[in-house]
């Protein structure tokens, strides 16, 4: 073998043992990644009816979330923007299916949300027009589902 062969035999094994090592950092095991922080709690809106921290808030993107996963039974809050601050845009409540069964929301407008059996917690965003930048408080309210009344057909 020549001079010129060896060489290249040796600059093609260092390429290869480079390219195997650096393709492991790809691999899970390799990574030692850190947990998710939890988002950072802020106070937006006042929270009437609760024990004070008991439903932390946070932003989720563009949209405050009220976090009343921990709520269960039957019972009720009202929310009102802190003073000097307006309503957030959107506005989201963190439930837990199962705990809770239905949950009532009155401001401008009344919105019934129901809520599956079970799972993990989910986020319902309220939609447009349940509150409006003059809205003074929601009330939201909760309990368990209502079954749906059977119909009578009609009498003839």
């Amino acid at each position: 073998m020549d001079r010129n062969a060896a060489t290249t035999v040796v600059g093609t094994g260092l390429l290869a043992l480079a390219l195997a090592a650096g393709g492991c950092t790809h691999l899970p095991w390799y990574k030692h990644q850190a947990a998710a922080a939890p988002p950072a709690a802020v106070h937006e809106l006042d929270i009437a009816g609760a024990a004070p921290g008991s439903y932390p808030q946070h932003w989720q993107r563009n949209t405050l979330l009220v976090d009343l996963s921990s709520a269960s039974g039957a019972g009720s809050v009202l929310l009102q923007p802190v003073d000097g601050n307006a309503w957030p845009v959107r506005l989201a409540l963190r439930v837990t299916p199962g705990a809770i069964g239905v949950l009532e929301v009155r401001g401008a407008q009344r919105v019934i949300l129901p809520i599956s059996a079970g799972g993990k917690p989910v986020d319902l965003e309220l939609p447009p027009g349940v509150y409006t930048p003059t809205t003074p408080q929601l009330t939201v309210s909760w309990g368990a589902a209502v079954a749906p009344q059977p119909q009578s057909p009609p009498t003839r």
